[in-house]
């Protein structure tokens, strides 16, 4: 249920992202995580609970959708990525607060309700937290330039970048690059969903934005955090023991994605994501194996116990410190400003159409085949590799209004390709511009003080 509404949050959101301005369409996700929290907590029968999840799903669909966007489109070009991946860090950092709760109420409240009701009462804090706050942030400056409010953008350019100079040179380059891209887009590019199948460029996009998060899903992520517990249980480990382990790997994941928000602009984004799905790959070979030699229920060798428990956490880490946050980054940033709203919207339903799938058949696939039903995800790692090397062009450090002229101009296939400068075009040609502009007005203001 849960992830049923956050698909169709996660389509709501697209229009309300456009309609609503981002900040506002945040908080109608916060509110709406508030009531479904809310129906969990005093839940006095399951379809009072299933209600009460479907409603925080529509509230976590939407948020999953606008928050890397929103982030995207605050940040300077050089750490767009550091700020982006903190969603993937807060994910973590909920998920490692939300299993050690888990762990303490199911050990220490045996014979009460709030063994369940204290865990899902303190999932609304954050999301209180969250409404209340938003209003406080300005609102993106793409958002507001597609709505002709340009004297706000401006303002909040430079209440971003430069202590609320509004005469910076790097404001004032970044502002007429999106004014123009935003006077182009309202002319040639895509303004409805049917659009963005119909312009190559904006299809591209969308088409990369959706293999991404289907192929996140399938590197086997959903499999490992929703059953990797009673895999657990299944090899010999207590159950209070698989929470703990469980609170462990969250807490390599942190690791994990704070190293990803420290370097993922320096590494890039191709790379990163090329050689995490090989590595995943590794660990689900070696899994398979540890479970085709030592089948659950029928061997207590305790090292292959432990062995599992170990890949288990080398995969989490390597998921976090590259799929994970990049699945977010990369969708959040290649879009345009008309476009970016629906196709993170279309791009996010696959990711949790994806989700549900795989919770769904794990269970079935596990105990039908067993060990073999993980060659679906050795298999899947390599194949992401292979595609992301050959149509996944490198889009780090660059302004989010330079992605049209990157797919439009370069090949679908950029193995082996360089980045292409584009003349006259880029930022940081606006801003050399800017800056000489900027020392002539003083030298020329230096030499009429000369004559007088």
């Amino acid at each position: 249920m849960f992830t049923a509404g956050a698909f169709f949050g996660a389509g709501a959101a697209g229009p309300l992202g456009d309609r609503l301005g981002r900040r506002g369409t945040i908080v109608t996700g916060a509110l709406f995580f508030l009531l479904g929290g809310g129906l969990q907590t005093g839940a006095r029968d399951i379809h009072m609970m299933w209600v009460g999840r479907l409603i925080s799903g529509l509230g976590v669909g939407a948020l999953c959708m606008i928050v890397p966007l929103y982030q995207a489109e605050l940040a300077h070009p050089s750490i767009r990525g550091t700020v982006t991946a903190l969603q993937q860090l807060m994910i973590g950092i909920g998920a490692f607060v939300a299993t050690w709760v888990g762990w303490g109420c199911y050990t220490q409240l045996t014979t009460t309700s709030a063994q369940w009701r204290i865990p899902l009462a303190i999932q609304n804090i954050p999301a209180l937290i969250l409404a209340a706050l938003t209003f406080m942030f300005p609102e993106s400056p793409r958002w507001l330039g597609d709505k002709g409010r340009d004297e706000e953008m401006l303002k909040t350019l430079a209440r971003l970048h430069s202590n609320n100079n509004v005469n910076d040179a790097f404001v004032r380059a970044e502002y007429e690059q999106i004014k123009t891209a935003v006077e182009i887009e309202h002319q040639q590019e895509a303004r409805s969903y049917m659009d963005l199948f119909r312009s190559r460029s904006s299809f591209r996009r969308l088409f990369l934005c959706c293999a991404i998060q289907a192929s996140v899903q399938m590197t086997g992520v959903s499999a490992i955090q929703y059953y990797s517990p009673r895999i657990f249980e299944q090899i010999g480990i207590a159950t209070q023991d698989t929470l703990k382990y469980q609170g462990i790997s969250n807490g390599l994941a942190i690791i994990a994605q704070t190293l990803a928000m420290l370097l993922i602009d320096r590494t890039g984004r191709r790379w990163p994501l090329i050689g995490g799905n090989i590595f995943n790959s590794i660990t689900f070979i070696i899994a398979a194996v540890l479970l085709a030699l030592f089948p659950p229920g029928e061997s207590n060798n305790l090292s292959a116990q432990w062995g599992f428990i170990v890949v288990t956490w080398l995969y989490n880490f390597s998921f976090s410190s590259t799929c994970g946050p990049l699945s977010w980054i990369i969708v959040a940033e290649v879009f345009d400003t008309r476009t970016r709203s629906k196709g993170v919207s279309i791009a996010t339903m696959v990711s949790f159409a994806f989700n549900t799938m795989i919770g769904q058949v794990t269970p079935e696939g596990m105990e039908s085949v067993g060990y073999q039903f993980y060659f679906l995800f050795i298999v899947c790692n390599i194949t992401n590799a292979i595609f992301f090397w050959m149509f996944l062009p490198e889009t780090a450090r660059r302004p989010l209004e330079e992605m049209n002229e990157l797919f439009s101009s370069e090949s679908w296939f950029v193995a082996g390709n360089t980045s292409k400068r584009y003349n006259g075009q880029d930022l940081e040609s606006r801003l050399q511009e800017k800056e000489h502009d900027v020392s002539a007005d003083v030298h020329t203001e230096n030499a009429h003080a000369g004559m007088k």
